[in-house]
């Protein structure tokens, strides 16, 4: 947009009237990276220090103000984490099993403080840019349900949903596939062992899980004792079960045998076609053991925990 020189340690640039905020950068020669700051057709003030350019103050219009507020809090949190995580890795070399909970719990409390800020900046600042960026963190750190985040987003100035940032936001929730956090779990009907066909919607429970997994996969079959376990705990407390088996056209009697093996008695069903099967597919299935799991409506509340975490969330939610 604009170059110039510095002179006695200050410089002026001049920034083009706008009809809607944008995300510019200034680049010194010699330093490493660049300084952000909101044009929002204010006079911007910047004190730049180019060895430490993340130290560096802008202000000027609101918009920076709640910006440069961001980006502290943002830095500060994770320089939290960081020194936290060092701490924890610590203790564990020292086998200290009573600091490591207290630094588990830290971690969890800065990382939900963080979560409640930028729900906050962008339920605060409709107007502003700075809610499209705390939206695109949250939405790439997946710590809430996409679907309120499109409700955030829709609340958003149509100004700001327009600027680039916003752009790129709106793309990156309408790639969103439906087995995200909160979307209605992809309903289908397949074959079960017997032929029959059964629906999703049939196999409901107050809490159901539903498992991805084959005869031929070793850590699919490693963890079914543990799931195996975790349904005969909970069942009778609303737990359901469907399996959805990624065995072969021509391994139809192995992924009985698996069922019967391992002592997998709750629904299954398969189309028997390997990584094409179509509720693989439906649920974006590329890896194995996979697991939704989905509310009495039919919501995903939960994805792929396995062993300890696994029944922690059924005892959270049926206990």
């Amino acid at each position: 947009i604009d170059s110039t020189t510095i002179e006695n340690g200050a410089f002026k640039l001049k920034l083009p009237t706008l009809d809607k905020q944008y995300l510019g950068f200034v680049s010194i020669e010699g330093a490493r990276t660049n300084l952000p700051y909101i044009a929002e057709n204010s006079p911007v003030n910047m004190t730049i220090y180019k060895d430490s350019m993340r130290t560096s103050i802008v202000s000027g219009g609101p918009n920076n103000t709640i910006f440069s507020d961001y980006i502290a809090h943002v830095l500060e949190t994770n320089k939290k984490v960081t020194a936290n995580q060092m701490a924890a890795q610590e203790a564990m070399s020292k086998d200290e099993n009573a600091d490591i909970t207290i630094f588990k719990t830290v971690n969890e409390e800065l990382l939900e403080n963080d979560k409640l800020y930028k729900m906050t900046i962008a339920k605060e600042h409709p107007k502003s840019m700075v809610a499209v960026m705390a939206l695109t963190d949250l939405t790439n750190i997946k710590t809430i349900p996409i679907t309120e985040i499109k409700s955030m987003f829709a609340a958003l100035s149509p100004e700001v949903k327009s600027t680039p940032l916003g752009k790129n936001l709106s793309q990156m929730l309408a790639s969103k596939g439906a087995t995200e956090l909160g979307s209605a779990a992809p309903s289908f009907s397949a074959p079960t062992p017997q032929g029959d066909m059964l629906a999703l919607k049939d196999a409901l429970g107050k809490v159901t899980i539903v498992d991805f997994w084959a005869s031929w996969c070793k850590p699919c079959r490693v963890e079914n004792p543990n799931v195996v376990r975790i349904y005969e705990k909970y069942h009778d407390k609303g737990l359901n079960i469907i399996g959805v088996s990624l065995d072969k056209q021509n391994a139809k009697q192995r992924w009985i045998k698996a069922i019967e093996d391992d002592n997998l008695t709750w629904q299954h069903v398969s189309n028997l076609q390997f990584w094409q099967e179509p509720v693989a597919k439906q649920y974006n299935v590329r890896a194995i053991p996979a697991t939704f799991i989905l509310d009495e409506n039919g919501v995903i509340i939960a994805k792929n925990l396995r062993g300890q975490a696994l029944e922690d969330k059924m005892a959270e939610l049926l206990d």
